[in-house]
């Protein structure tokens, strides 16, 4: 699998970032832009599993925050699509907001 498949494949669920991150790891030559995205990724899912369970401890509280839960869905969707569509064109472009945080703060994946 080149570098920009392995980008791609990691947007494709949880099971496509881990496929992607075992494939990333055996090959030989690494490219920032299978890094890149798979950081990237791992930073979309982490921050959308966050962001669900505080909003379910917010809504258990004050249960009028309800309708704040489906914008948290779109708004994870959104951060989704503009890294696919990177990685898709093979650019190494941060998702809005928190993608420069993702890169430094995911040093892990290397």
């Amino acid at each position: 699998m080149d570098q920009k498949t392995i980008a791609w494949v990691s947007y494709l669920t949880i099971i496509g970032w881990i496929i992607a991150l075992v494939t990333y790891n055996s090959s030989p030559d690494k490219s920032s832009l299978a890094k890149f995205h798979l950081r990237q990724v791992f930073g979309i899912f982490a921050t959308g599993f966050a962001l669900y369970i505080a909003m379910i401890m917010l809504i258990v509280i004050m249960p009028f925050f309800f309708f704040l839960y489906p914008l948290i869905g779109i708004a994870i969707f959104i951060l989704w699509i503009l890294g696919l569509v990177a990685a898709v064109n093979g650019e190494e472009k941060p998702v809005p907001l928190l993608g420069d945080f993702y890169q430094k703060t995911f040093t892990f994946i290397s």
